[in-house]
């Protein structure tokens, strides 16, 4: 989360007023989700924190996924006053990325509006060319055709991802999380804490939780042999490999290997296959009652404190720690 959301864009005193454009085929859920946040907020801290207005690139009506209608405060050229604006995207996104919003959405970036997208609203903003040097996500279903369509986007396969003045969430309920998060950053967890209560959320996920997502949307179906050795990572979990020994087996040199890795997942194998482990090792720690140590052996940790310390470094808190939240 960076620090420069408070200090440069929004003012933790000052009422934030979030716009949400709709554009057609929208995905009903992650923009109620969001908006839920917002009120939430408000409600708990007796007072106007947010408010929101709903736009559409021409005023009119926009029918959603769901085939549901919400009625539109204005177009969105006559929003006024806006802190932010959010893009909410869906479905067949690609018809509806006009000329005209995207000259909209170029409008206020030139006014250091803040801006997002909410699952497939990350490629209007890309195709506006408002997403170049930042980090972004987009909805699994999206991410390789993404990264063809715009290869010099920094597009991670992270639940939602915070850059400055650039909010980017997956879809789905993970407009929840960058939410939330973008509350804590404003104004502080305890009440995020309260939130997260309210609606019966157990944990706010953070930039670090990845979509659950199969491989090949991730890459694309053209690197089977990357599909094969992250198959073999994934099978090989309490006595991981060695990469010479998952190179050898997909039949690919080890430096072959490391530079698919980099290109397609951008990062190392190495590094990868450590992420995949401590992530099983997480979900066994939250969903399980299994001792520490066990988990750590089974996620192919020899020590603990090897375990602990890489834990850490990835999640930011060790792995009692995780287990203590959740009792």
């Amino acid at each position: 989360m960076s620090d420069e959301i408070t200090k440069d864009s929004l003012d933790p005193i000052a009422v934030i007023h979030v716009g949400f454009l709709l554009m057609p085929e929208y995905t009903l859920s992650t923009f109620s989700n969001a908006v839920g946040m917002l009120r939430m907020a408000n409600r708990l801290s007796e007072r106007d924190l947010y408010r929101w207005s709903i736009y559409s690139v021409d005023g009119e009506p926009v029918v959603s996924s769901a085939g549901l209608e919400i009625k539109i405060d204005s177009a969105l050229n006559q929003a006024e006053a806006v802190n932010m604006v959010l893009v909410c995207g869906g479905y067949n996104i690609k018809n509806y990325c006009t000329k005209l919003v995207l000259e909209y959405l170029r409008s206020f970036a030139n006014i250091k509006t803040a801006l997002g997208g909410l699952c497939t609203g990350s490629y209007v903003l890309a195709c506006a060319g408002l997403l170049d040097g930042y980090r972004c996500t987009i909805h699994w279903e999206n991410l390789a055709s993404m990264r063809e369509e715009f290869p010099k986007l920094q597009l991670s396969s992270s639940l939602f991802a915070i850059d400055r003045d650039r909010y980017t969430c997956s879809g789905g309920i993970s407009s929840i999380d960058l939410m939330l998060n973008l509350i804590a950053s404003i104004h502080g967890h305890q009440l995020v804490q309260q939130i997260s209560e309210q609606f019966a959320c157990d944990r706010v996920r953070t930039e670090k939780d990845a979509q659950r997502a199969p491989l090949h949307y991730l890459i694309g179906a053209s690197q089977p042999r990357l599909v094969d050795a992250v198959t073999l990572m994934e099978s090989n979990i309490e006595e991981p490999l060695t990469l010479d020994e998952v190179a050898n087996y997909v039949g690919i040199s080890r430096r072959q290997l490391e530079r698919l890795f980099n290109r397609y997942l951008h990062c190392a194998p190495s590094r990868y296959y450590l992420e995949l482990r401590l992530s099983r090792a997480r979900l066994l720690l939250l969903q399980t009652s299994i001792p520490v140590i066990d988990v750590a052996i089974s996620c192919g940790f020899s020590t603990a404190p090897h375990f602990s310390k890489c834990y850490s470094d990835l999640y930011g808190k060790p792995p009692s720690n995780e287990r203590r939240a959740v009792r």
